[in-house]
């Protein structure tokens, strides 16, 4: 196994462990409040309410199937795979991290480690010299 592949398996086992974590937390913070909220109203029907909590989790699914798959692209897939690979999960680790930076606006491990894993998505798909 070369060093690109390593860096694509610690891109892929950083961002899926950081949407993990964001997951549990985004659950425990955000949607329980507003669970609480829709069920003390009673004017959102259900069907809503239950749309409105999938989609806040909408970006913790993606994050996490976008390490799976780049750490399936490292094992397995051929070098211009890896390549559109590592670009649609990186835009997606990219829109993270510059999110999370520009809400949170001082140093916090949810872009930290996003940021760490584009970079070494960078690396790992960058042409072999």
């Amino acid at each position: 196994m070369d060093w690109q592949s390593i860096a694509l398996i610690a891109a892929g086992a950083i961002g899926g462990i950081t949407a993990a974590a964001h997951g549990i937390l985004m659950q425990r913070l955000i949607i329980k409040p507003i669970e609480a909220v829709f069920a003390a109203n009673g004017r959102i029907a259900a069907p809503m309410q239950k749309l409105v909590c999938l989609l806040l989790h909408f970006t913790t699914l993606n994050w996490f199937i976008s390490g799976l798959v780049l750490i399936a692209a490292a094992i397995w897939f051929k070098p211009d795979a890896r390549l559109v690979t590592g670009l649609l999960a990186g835009s997606s680790y990219l829109y993270g991290a510059v999110i999370s930076l520009w809400v949170m606006r001082r140093p916090h491990p949810s872009w930290i480690l996003m940021s760490v894993s584009l970079l070494l998505i960078v690396l790992g798909i960058s042409p072999v010299s």
